[in-house]
């Protein structure tokens, strides 16, 4: 049965020796760094004391599935912190240093947060049309919804890097706008808000997230109101847009 869902975002610096240093007592609370690393700790340590059994949705250059087994490192990225979507047996296989980074923080996030469970994921197309990727999100509702046993969807997925002049894609005048509605859907749970996303223009601003986000409008589409929300962090501090939250179906009352 599907429970609950929890958004994060992305970006390799969630990983502390990613930054030069690993987690110390007194860490600033001002380090936007540590600030959204706390806040995607804290979705997805709810999502584990919600679920046990976790489906990873994610955007890649095609559809692909990871199994439980699977295990990545952050090698590329400048550390080789090696992580996984399910506890190492006896003979681990080797890290992967190609593995996508939305299945890599996925794996940083289980180790962090709930280690002895296994987690699968789903990498949906950049390139999805918007129609696939809601259906893909009904069909998933449909799957979790059959099984006895409470599962949760972790989505990784981030807005617009191109809203700064700092930021990864540059400065683009039409990304504010975008982000601003990007936001305002995730804030409230507008599964409108989500699929009125359009492709080509969130392509052009390199908001790599979308298929995700709309596989996520799409989890939640047949319920008769839209999900209740609790927004953890939202703010794009080095030009991208990034979000927290955690999502559940909503009671209509």
């Amino acid at each position: 049965m599907f429970s609950i869902a929890a958004l994060v975002p992305s970006p390799p610096m969630l990983v502390p020796e990613l930054c030069g240093r690993v987690p110390v007592s007194g860490s600033d609370p001002d380090d936007p760094i540590v600030v959204l690393r706390t806040a995607a700790l804290a979705a997805a340590a709810t999502l584990a004391a919600t679920a046990d059994r976790w489906i990873v949705v994610g955007v890649g250059s095609h559809d692909r599935i990871y199994g439980c087994a699977t295990r990545g490192t952050f090698r590329g990225f400048g550390a080789d912190v090696v992580v996984g979507l399910g506890p190492a047996g006896a003979e681990p296989g080797p890290a992967d240093a190609q593995l996508p980074l939305p299945v890599l923080i996925a794996g940083w996030l289980r180790e962090q947060v709930a280690p002895g469970i296994s987690v699968r994921a789903r990498l949906f197309a950049a390139d999805a049309t918007a129609a696939a990727c809601s259906e893909a999100g009904r069909a998933l509702r449909a799957e979790l919804d059959s099984e006895r046993e409470p599962y949760g969807v972790l989505v990784v997925a981030d807005g617009a890097a191109t809203l700064t002049v700092k930021a990864p894609g540059y400065l683009d005048e039409r990304a504010p706008m975008v982000q601003h509605d990007l936001d305002a859907a995730l804030r409230s749970g507008s599964r409108a808000g989500l699929a009125a996303l359009e492709p080509d223009l969130c392509a052009a601003l390199l908001v790599d997230g979308r298929a995700a986000y709309q596989v996520l409008g799409g989890l939640f589409a047949a319920d008769p109101v839209d999900p209740q929300v609790r927004t953890l962090y939202q703010d794009a501090p080095f030009g991208v847009g990034y979000d927290v939250s955690v999502w559940q179906p909503g009671t209509g009352r």
